[in-house]
């Protein structure tokens, strides 16, 4: 029986002291019985959690306490088994790094894209203005082998810190295109977007919610294989079950 709830959620979000939500943050996921990783820095926070439904849904109605976590919608998921080994809280510099420090989605996100319009885009091969379409993984080389669209740009980069060097040497095979960055929840196109659109790109997009988002509302229309996941499920499919 899946009756182990994973979530995922991230908010870039000003926080002037991310230590001191540290320790109330790791009791109360210890006293819910929760294991996963958190990442808190001063530009947001990302996590990573799985339990009972009951835990994680009281952690998660701890956070929405907090006026800058009270929008946070994790994505969900179901498994048969508890895919992390311990609970984990640490603070970083940055919740996904990129080593840009003038990209800042607290002041402002990149247009983003639904998975319905996106679906639509590359059922006719053109967005709503007759511009062609490219979909842009920004996921490291051995994510992308799991699984991704079809067709997709894949800058086989081996951490995401190396997107900008190869953002800058592709720029022009990007030009006179929508451009529809994703990456497995999301995170990673809040600032790959931004970087794009930074560089001179005009009709930028990230996916909502990423490849998990896509599956959960449209399934894998366009996709080919699975969604590598950091722990121990390794690959979910697009009806987001553990991959065999």
């Amino acid at each position: 029986m899946n009756d182990i709830l994973n979530i995922s959620a991230y908010k870039f979000v000003d926080i002037d002291d991310p230590q001191g939500l540290r320790e109330p943050w790791l009791a109360r996921a210890f006293d819910e019985g929760l294991k996963g990783t958190v990442l808190l820095s001063q530009e947001g926070v990302n996590l990573f959690l799985a339990g009972p439904e009951a835990g994680v849904r009281a952690f998660v109605g701890f956070m929405h306490q907090d006026a800058r976590f009270a929008d946070i919608a994790p994505k969900e998921s179901w498994s048969a088994l508890q895919p992390f080994k311990r609970m984990v809280i640490k603070c970083k510099r940055e919740i996904i790094r990129m080593n840009h420090p003038t990209i800042r989605p607290a002041g402002g996100r990149a247009p983003a894209v639904a998975a319905d319009t996106v679906k639509r885009w590359l059922d006719q091969g053109h967005d709503d203005q007759g511009r062609p379409v490219v979909t842009l993984d920004t996921r490291n080389a051995f994510e992308v082998d799991a699984g991704a669209f079809e067709g997709a740009i894949d800058w086989r980069i081996s951490r995401f810190s190396e997107f900008p060097a190869a953002a800058q040497a592709h720029r022009s095979e990007l030009e006179g295109k929508t451009v529809v960055s994703y990456c497995t929840g999301g995170i990673r196109c809040e600032k790959a977007a931004l970087y794009l659109k930074e560089i001179g790109l005009e009709s930028v997009y990230q996916l909502e919610g990423g490849i998990l988002k896509y599956f959960e509302q449209v399934g894998g229309a366009h996709y080919r294989g699975d969604c590598f996941v950091f722990d121990e499920r390794v690959a979910l499919g697009p009806d987001l079950s553990t991959a065999p």
